[in-house]
């Protein structure tokens, strides 16, 4: 009797050591599941009216900011099975105010890129996407 519960404890010691290795090592070999999102005031001539953003979802509320010009806002999404993985921001300039998904799961996991950047820059004409900061698509118009 004592030793077969030493046996069945030392099998189940094994057995979750085992699954914790392998799961060490698959997020190892995989990469984690954090994207980096970044929202640039690329306006040439805001220095008396700040780009302002407010960044909000259902698990979380970035709060605002007032951005001159080139400032930035950044901040980590992680992608999961158990949340929506969407990150809403409206920018208000001047009178205009525009709402966008700065970060939306089932659209960025692949076009964010393998370093898993998501950029965006916000300027007088619209709002630019890149996942290298250096070639930048217009995605619409305010």
């Amino acid at each position: 009797m004592k030793l077969s519960v030493v046996y069945l404890t030392l099998c189940l010691a094994s057995s979750i050591i085992m699954v914790m290795a392998t799961v060490q090592r698959a997020r190892f070999l995989l990469g984690t599941n954090d994207y980096y999102v970044r929202v640039i005031n690329g306006f040439t001539d805001n220095s008396s009216v700040p780009l302002v953003i407010w960044c909000s979802s259902e698990e979380m509320d970035l709060g605002g900011r007032a951005l001159q010009e080139h400032d930035d806002f950044s901040w980590v999404m992680k992608s999961n099975f158990w949340s929506n993985n969407r990150m809403k921001c409206t920018m208000k300039w001047d009178s205009t105010r525009k709402s966008f998904e700065a970060f939306k799961a089932s659209r960025d996991t692949e076009r964010c890129g393998i370093h898993r950047m998501c950029s965006w820059m916000v300027t007088q004409d619209g709002f630019y996407f890149s996942n290298d900061e250096v070639n930048w698509r217009k995605d619409f118009l305010w």
